[in-house]
């Protein structure tokens, strides 16, 4: 039975967003250790608050690696998250340490401590490193409760993921839709496929890096490029090509909330960079011959320019702004040439092999992937469901958007992320039936977890509350998933990312889903279905 605990923090890179967010972090460990010393546990806080800096989180590998120096390998560790995390803070010391391990989260919108603990434990999973999960909201209720008991008398908490069975490609129905999964990807494996990688591993995401050699039999092969190209390209851009983006978004109804302070406000000028990194995205994309392309998105780049958040939504959808080379031709007229946020690779073959997949069946496959930010229980025609808060930066498409781009706004990225500005591409999506998925790394093999679900529209009052106990400035998706708890959600997804695309029906998201796993599986990418069942 544990006795004794070390407590650690991984906090931002940041330091305004850590000093930011502090207070919700020393809230939240008040609340936990009140529950372990109730417990008879006592807890050991493994680093200091920091005077100085204003803040108690480790905040670099170096400060990490420092800290898992003192401590004993075999002592029970919890890492306790609240906000957003580097996950390489304290992977380095996660994987040699030999007591249990255990992750927990605050459920609260406010920060996002939810997805912070799930990079963290995709990333320990991709690792091979062995770790529990815990999540609660105050840390009184029976689910926390009975999971931190099992923990501590065991080392191990065991959740229920009874919803996931794996993919059998042996089922019968429906047949035609397996078997154009299975053509569609043998033709992509042969053809091959290039992923632009404008600098890889952004904010510690070691979850979203796909070596090479799980990579290449699925037929994609990275361009690895910097971010400083982007800006050295965007520089060629001219202030007319700029405008003409943003003429195009404004005739089609797209409003932008500009003011006149650079450090506080979006301004005119700040959209006009965004539209130029649109433009010198898909020039570069167009020279190296990429399929798809991520960018680092908050390092090194938010320094010398505007956020991507702008950019990387007008490049996901078919519908967007053309984009011409310096000889005039049109850069793929028609077509979305699809962005993965942060430079998540999983979500960059998954949106990659969705768009074309989807073409290949005759759908719409603008697509995008969204933070599992929060959510709670809401009632829907009479029915009490529990409706996620899907989240994320700017890179929905507007064809996700209620009104399309008539629906779709721009506001600035909160400073405190990022100084010079950039706005988002925001917008509520529509209510519609989707199909979700995250691809991701366990036992040196690509996996991918697949679902159906819908997404819900609540009325403005609800919208616009989950919205401000989140970010307000990002797009939001209602989302319900089909056959799967929050609980279940939480104790088997292995990111802080989740793929979407819709789906016309119920009926076709199913199809759709079922020629996804088939398409995967034929890629050699180990795939389960969630809350589904397959005949």
């Amino acid at each position: 039975m544990i006795q004794e605990v070390y407590l650690i923090a991984s906090g931002d890179l940041r330091l305004s967003a850590n000093q930011t967010c502090w207070q919700a972090q020393e809230a939240m460990e008040s609340r936990l250790n009140k529950v372990f010393s109730d417990l008879g546990v006592t807890v050991i806080r493994a680093h200091p608050y920091d005077e100085s800096k204003g803040h108690g989180f480790i905040d670099s590998q170096k400060m990490g690696m420092q800290v898992f120096r003192e401590l004993d390998p075999g002592k029970p560790l919890v890492v306790a998250e609240s906000v957003w995390q580097y996950s390489h803070h304290v992977l380095a010391g996660l994987t040699t340490h030999n007591g249990p391990i255990l992750t927990v989260a605050n459920w609260e919108g406010q920060w996002p401590g939810l997805v912070g603990m799930l990079n963290l434990n995709g990333s320990l999973t991709k690792a091979g490193v062995s770790y529990s999960t815990l999540w609660s909201r105050d840390f009184t209720d029976d689910f926390f409760l009975k999971g931190l008991k099992e923990w501590i008398h065991s080392g191990h908490v065991v959740h229920d993921i009874r919803h996931v069975k794996d993919f059998d490609s042996s089922s019968a129905a429906p047949a035609q839709a397996l078997e154009t999964g299975r053509l569609f990807a043998r033709e992509f494996k042969q053809r091959k496929a290039i992923m632009g990688v404008f600098d890889e591993g952004c904010m510690g995401m070691f979850n979203a890096i796909i070596p090479d050699h799980l990579l290449h039999p699925t037929g994609i092969f990275k361009e690895r490029l910097s971010q400083s190209t982007l800006y050295a390209a965007m520089k060629t851009v001219t202030e007319v090509e700029a405008k003409e983006v943003l003429a195009w978004l404004l005739g089609r109804g797209m409003t932008f909330s500009w003011g006149t302070d650079p450090k506080s406000e979006l301004t005119r000028e700040q959209t006009l960079e965004q539209c130029k990194m649109y433009i010198a995205a898909l020039r570069l994309a167009d020279e190296f011959g990429c399929d798809t392309i991520g960018i680092q998105y908050q390092q090194g780049l938010k320094d010398l320019a505007p956020a991507s958040d702008l950019a990387e939504g007008l490049l996901n959808t078919t519908e967007r702004p053309p984009v011409f080379t310096k000889d005039g031709r049109e850069i793929i007229s028609g077509k979305a040439l699809p962005h993965f946020n942060e430079v998540d690779e999983c979500a960059g073959l998954d949106s990659l092999v969705t768009y074309r997949l989807w073409e290949k069946l005759g759908l719409e496959g603008d697509n995008t992937l969204h933070d599992l930010r929060y959510g709670e229980d809401y009632t829907i025609d009479g029915k009490d469901a529990f409706v996620w808060v899907f989240l994320i930066s700017g890179a929905a498409p507007a064809s996700h958007f209620i009104g399309g781009y008539r629906g779709a706004s721009s506001e600035r990225q909160p400073p405190m992320y990022f100084h010079l500005g950039g706005g988002s591409l925001k917008g509520i999506s529509k209510p519609g039936y989707i199909v979700w998925s995250r691809v991701y790394i366990m036992n040196d093999r690509l996996h991918c977890d697949l679902g159906t679900g819908k997404v819900v529209e609540l009325p403005a009052e609800e919208t616009q509350r989950r919205w401000e106990m989140t970010t307000p400035q990002w797009p939001i998706m209602h989302g319900v998933l089909d056959g799967v708890s929050r609980d279940q959600m939480m104790g088997r997804h292995k990111a802080n990312h989740i793929q979407v695309v819709y789906a016309p029906s119920k009926e076709k998201a199913k199809e759709a889903c079922m020629a996804k796993a088939a398409a995967m599986e034929e890629l050699g990418i180990k795939t389960a279905l969630c809350g589904i069942e397959q005949n």
